[in-house]
């Protein structure tokens, strides 16, 4: 991974797992240890499926920049549709406290998203090509007479 897509992950994943270290504690403290586990379950599960977005998403961008976009508005539905099929898979079992997953799980996946984009906006990306000034035939300035 270029040293920019480790920044974004690491200014979207640090923030995530923080607010997910807050989400067992108090899950472990209201419910007990079933609760603190459901929070674990919870932020794992958003922390990897929204890690697997931002690689898919980085990838489009290298390698199909035109599906950019597109993808980008896929990947997000898609995930928040695989996210509630989870919660909804996972509201009456007995192995975590529920609750305590899917608050979890939302509180995660908001955090990621809000991190996400901060990172987005605080990142110095290049609009021009620096690169593209350079060229090889000079070029002439001023008046020519």
């Amino acid at each position: 991974m270029p040293s920019n897509d480790v920044r974004n992950l690491l200014q979207t994943a640090v923030p995530t797992a923080a607010a997910g270290a807050v989400a067992v504690a108090v899950s472990g403290v209201v419910a007990g240890g079933k609760g603190a586990l459901g929070a674990a379950v919870g932020v794992v599960l958003a922390v990897l499926f929204m890690g697997i977005g931002l690689y898919v998403l980085q990838w489009t961008a290298k390698t199909l920049p035109q599906l950019f976009q597109a993808m980008g508005l896929m990947l997000y539905v898609a995930q928040l549709l695989l996210l509630l099929i989870f919660v909804t898979l996972f509201k009456d079992t007995s192995l975590f406290n529920a609750r305590a997953f899917a608050a979890s799980l939302v509180v995660a996946t908001v955090v990621w998203m809000a991190a996400q984009a901060r990172a987005h906006m605080k990142a110095k990306i290049f609009y021009i090509d620096p690169d593209s000034g350079k060229s090889e035939k000079s070029e002439k300035t001023g008046p020519s007479s």
